[in-house]
């Protein structure tokens, strides 16, 4: 009795005969192995090179950081003054657009609010000046009035 009871909690291996498909094990198909064969040499060609780039890069920093900090009292300020002069070429680009655009949409604005009146192009862009007239016009009283001296 107790060797029937000790037979039962044993787990009983399964001899299947057909298995199902899903079972079945496949190995790789000819398209995966050509691919394999393929990118095996360049992938070991693409890490030898980032291999060769990492040690170039640590051989110059190696060398290169004695030369910065020698000549640092001299690198510091000129890249300060690099990057200050670009910052100064692209603030100066964006301050020259967004003025042209604007000059663009009053313009075109102008041109929209009198075409349903019959005024041309010519006749909008002298409106124009004359609005900028007026304001610098304006500006310059401004000016006068704060005690500021503006030639013209």
């Amino acid at each position: 009795m107790a060797d029937r009871d000790r037979d039962r909690n044993q787990p009983q291996e399964i001899q299947l005969l057909h298995p199902p498909p899903h079972y079945r094990q496949t190995g790789p198909s000819t398209t995966q192995i050509v691919a394999v064969l393929t990118l095996l040499p360049v992938g070991g060609s693409l890490l030898a090179l980032a291999a060769l780039t990492l040690t170039g890069t640590l051989i110059g920093l190696s060398i290169a950081i004695p030369l910065f900090i020698i000549f640092s009292p001299v690198i510091v300020p000129a890249t300060i003054a690099i990057s200050m002069a670009v910052a100064g070429f692209l603030s100066s680009g964006a301050f020259g657009l967004t003025g042209l655009s604007s000059l663009n949409y009053g313009l075109k604005r102008m041109i929209r609010a009198n075409a349903g009146a019959g005024v041309g192009k010519g006749q909008a862009k002298r409106g124009m000046w004359d609005m900028v007239g007026y304001v610098g016009q304006n500006m310059e009283n401004k000016a006068h009035e704060g005690g500021g001296a503006v030639r013209t």
